[in-house]
C-alpha cells in the first residue's frame, strides 16, 4: 500500500477495451477536442505522470496478466472510446436490481465475461438489471476540485424556493483506503459527486473499483477477487495469478491521468445557439444544469480557481418514472440521478461513429429526445420546452448541441 507521499492524485470512472479510438471517430478532431488532451500548461513532472497514467488507460490486460476471473472486458478504453462516452454495444456496466442477499453476493455488478473454465456470472431468474452507459471520463478533475460549499450553495432538498427542483447532496461513506487528505476522503459521510447516482466520493475509490468491478484486476487497495454467486458457492474464484495483481501506483498514475485530462471547450456560439442559451436559462433548464461552478485553491494551478463549465449541479433529483431504474445506489433511489455535465456534447457523434446516445442507458437518440424522456423534477421545465414553437425548440438544442 502507498504511504501518503505517495499518494499524489484523483480522477477516475473507468471501463473497459475493445477498440481504440480511431476505429470510433468519423473525423480526426480539433487541438482540445479529442478527449484525451492533459490540461494546457502542467509542469513537467505532472506531464510525465500524465504520459504513464495514458499508458495504463490504453493497456488491454490478459489472462496472464490477471485479466478475470469475472469481468466486463479487458481494459479501459473501449467503454470509453477517446476517453469519451460509451455506447449500449460496448459492453456497458449492467447493475442487478433489489437488496435480495441471494442477489447481491456476486456485488452490485453485474460482469457478464469470464476466463476459460470459470461459468459467466448470471443474473438469477426474475431479477431485471438496470443498464448503464459508460459516462466520458474528461473534466473530472475539475469535479473534483468544486469545494463542497459550492455544491452545496446549489441544493434545496425541501424546495423551500418553490420552484419545483429539490436537488439534494448524496452524503456516502468512502472506502477506507481513501486517506483523509485527498477529496472524498476521511471519517464520517463524505459528499458523493461522481458516478451515474453520485454515490462515490474520491476519484481514487473510483478507478480502484473499476479496475476490480469491470476487468476483475485486484490491486493493493482491493486485494480480493469478485466473489461469484453461481460458483463455488459464492467463494472468490482465482485466476491463477497472485492477488494483488497491480500495485497501488497503477491505480494512483491512471487517478492522475484521468484527473489532468482536459474538457472541450465551448463551440462556435452561433446567433441560434445563443437564442438557445437564452431559452434554456428561461424554461428552467439551468435550475439543475448549472453552467459553471469555480473550483477552490489546491496544488495544481490548472485546476485552481478558475471556472468549470460542467453545466452541473452535481447533486441527486428525482426524475421521474420514465428514467427510474429502481435501483438504490447508497442514498440515492431507483429513480435519482445525478445531474449529468453537459461539456463535450457537441462531439458525441463524432467519436461514436457519426450516432448519438444520450441519458444513463443511451436510449436517447437525440437531444429533442433526451429532453422529453426528463420527468419528475424536470417534468416543468420539460414542458415548458414542448411549447416552444419549432423553431425555439431548435435553438435550444443548437444551444446543448454545442457545449
Amino acid at each position: 500500500m502507498a504511504t501518503a507521499k505517495h499518494w499524489p492524485g484523483l480522477a477516475g470512472l473507468l471501463g473497459v477495451a475493445l477498440m481504440g479510438c480511431d476505429a470510433m471517430m468519423t473525423q480526426l478532431p480539433l487541438a482540445g477536442d479529442d478527449f484525451e488532451s492533459p490540461l494546457e500548461g502542467l509542469s513537467r513532472e505532472l506531464n510525465a505522470a500524465f504520459v504513464e497514467g495514458d499508458r495504463n488507460f490504453e493497456k488491454a490486460f490478459s489472462v496472464d496478466e490477471g485479466l478475470g476471473p469475472i469481468f466486463n472486458n479487458v481494459g479501459c478504453e473501449g467503454c470509453h472510446p477517446g476517453d469519451g462516452r460509451g455506447t449500449p454495444d460496448l459492453g456497458f456496466t449492467r447493475f442487478s436490481r433489489g437488496t435480495d442477499p441471494a442477489v447481491d453476493i456476486g456485488g452490485p455488478q453485474h460482469q457478464d465475461k469470464a476466463i476459460a473454465g470459470i461459468p459467466p456470472e448470471r443474473v438469477p431468474e426474475g431479477v431485471e438489471v438496470s443498464f448503464r452507459m459508460p459516462p466520458p471520463v474528461f473534466g473530472v478533475g475539475f469535479i473534483e476540485a468544486i469545494p463542497v460549499a459550492t455544491i452545496l450553495a446549489h441544493a434545496d432538498p425541501d424546495d423551500e424556493d418553490g420552484d419545483g427542483i429539490s436537488g439534494r447532496p448524496h452524503w456516502v461513506t468512502p472506502a477506507g483506503f481513501v486517506p483523509s487528505h485527498h477529496v472524498g476522503g476521511g471519517d464520517g459521510p463524505q459528499l458523493g459527486r461522481f458516478s451515474r447516482k453520485a454515490q462515490v466520493s474520491s476519484l481514487i475509490e473510483q478507478v480502484a473499483q473499476a479496475y476490480h468491478q469491470d476487468i476483475g484486476i485486484t490491486s493493493d487497495f482491493i486485494p480480493q477477487e469478485n466473489q461469484h454467486p453461481q460458483a463455488g458457492g459464492g467463494m472468490a474464484l482465482g485466476d491463477g495469478v497472485a492477488d494483488p495483481e497491480i500495485p497501488a501506483a497503477t491505480v494512483l498514475e491512471t487517478t492522475i491521468y484521468v484527473r489532468l485530462l482536459m474538457p472541450p471547450a465551448r463551440g462556435r456560439k452561433t446567433a441560434e445557439a445563443m437564442r438557445g442559451e437564452e431559452l434554456f436559462g428561461q424554461i428552467g433548464c439551468a435550475s439543475c444544469h448549472v453552467p459553471s461552478m469555480r473550483t477552490g485553491r489546491g496544488p495544481i494551478p490548472e485546476l485552481s480557481e478558475v471556472d468549470a463549465n460542467l453545466y452541473s449541479d452535481l447533486l441527486l433529483h428525482d426524475m421521474g418514472p420514465a428514467l427510474a431504474d429502481y435501483r438504490p445506489d447508497g442514498d440515492a433511489s431507483g429513480s435519482e440521478w445525478r445531474t449529468a455535465p453537459l461539456w463535450g456534447t457537441r462531439l458525441v457523434a463524432d467519436f461514436l461513429d457519426g450516432e448519438e446516445f444520450y441519458l444513463h442507458d443511451g436510449r436517447a437518440r437525440s437531444l429533442d429526445e433526451a429532453i422529453r424522456l426528463h420527468g419528475g423534477e424536470a417534468e416543468a421545465a420539460r414542458g415548458r420546452y414542448e411549447a416552444l414553437d419549432s423553431d425555439a425548440r431548435q435553438a435550444v438544442v443548437a444551444f446543448v448541441g454545442s457545449l
